[in-house]
């Protein structure tokens, strides 16, 4: 009962009820006080969003850049794109394409090793801006690709180009880099001239069929550490010109040395160092020389003993590790 009329004292009093008031007021304050700072102190050690722009990055955002991204992933070399120093040679969808390389499925259909080497070939490990390509012709650059890693670098006036590839959108900043957008596929050299022909049967057991009787000196020559160009004519070319199985054999290995001999002329010639009406020598000597038909969307090659008919190039830029090989349409004939 004392307990009880104390307690009744105590909040009936104006004086205690008032001291019970501003406690429990001090008593909120407070704990309004500790709130804010552990919700001040729970901001402050939250990072600050950070927007990367890495290779990677520009990729993947990229819609112009779906097969690419579908390699990059295929090879795991996502990560790899994401750090360090680099110059992409970046080829977009409709490069791929033009390779044959058609959609995401065929990008998976091949052999990860294969698609390692050829991303690995479009990549240098340094930081090149379109400007700071010296101004000359096949100028050898070093890729991530240790084996046959190498390719060659042109500007001419504005174009830059890489293998015969055409820049068509330099200078692409990346945090970690630089992308040129090129309008083809690099495909990496496996083996000199004469193995890449052998190793392509279906294309060119004629012209194989042509070397091996022409003898060991044509043999030599394309095998030779020299860089040349060669323009190869198909299985369907040879036959176009009357040159099939049975007349390759029944020719002397001096008729056809003197016709191989006029398919290649000497240093690397890309595409895009041709123009048109441009004349050139051959291993043959300075003449008689073969003349090039050049257009936007085609190149032609024109025999002294061709007449009017021109060999069309269809297939431009493939690179061995000892030539530039380009895929015509007719046997090239160097006439009397």
């Amino acid at each position: 009962m004392n307990v009880r009329r104390s307690s009744l004292f105590y909040w009936f009093n104006p004086f205690c009820r008032m001291h019970f008031i501003n406690k429990s007021l001090h008593l909120l304050a407070g704990s309004l006080l500790l709130l804010t700072g552990l919700l001040t102190s729970s901001c402050k050690k939250d990072d600050p969003v950070v927007t990367t722009n890495t290779i990677t990055d520009i990729v993947n955002k990229n819609n112009d850049f779906t097969l690419l991204r579908a390699a990059l992933v295929k090879a795991n070399l996502t990560e790899t794109f994401k750090t360090g120093s680099f110059t992409v040679f970046a080829p977009n969808d409709a490069a791929f394409k033009a390779s044959g390389i058609a959609d995401v499925a065929a990008v998976n259909a091949l052999p990860t090793a294969t698609l390692t080497n050829i991303l690995q070939y479009h990549v240098l490990g340094t930081r090149v801006l379109a400007s700071a390509i010296p101004t000359a012709v096949n100028t050898p650059q070093q890729t991530l690709l240790t084996t046959n890693g190498t390719v060659y670098v042109s500007k001419i006036g504005s174009t830059v180009s890489v293998n015969g590839k055409k820049v068509i959108t330099p200078d692409v900043a990346a945090d970690n880099g630089i992308i040129h957008v090129i309008d083809g596929v690099l495909i990496p050299p496996t083996g000199d001239v004469v193995a890449t022909v052998l190793a392509d049967p279906g294309s060119y057991s004629l012209l194989a069929a042509a070397v091996t009787r022409a003898g060991a000196g044509v043999v030599t020559a394309l095998q030779s550490t020299t860089a040349a160009t060669l323009f190869a004519p198909t299985n369907d070319a040879f036959i176009a010109s009357g040159f099939s199985a049975t007349a390759i054999a029944a020719a002397t290995p001096a008729q056809l040395t003197r016709i191989l001999s006029y398919h290649v002329v000497p240093g690397r010639v890309f595409s895009t160092q041709l123009t048109d009406g441009l004349t050139s020598a051959t291993l043959l000597g300075a003449t008689p020389t073969l003349k090039f038909g050049v257009t936007a969307t085609s190149v032609t090659v024109l025999g002294a003993g061709n007449g009017t008919t021109t060999a069309n190039v269809t297939s431009a830029n493939n690179l061995a590790t000892n030539a530039v090989i380009h895929k015509i349409d007719r046997v090239l004939l160097p006439g009397n």
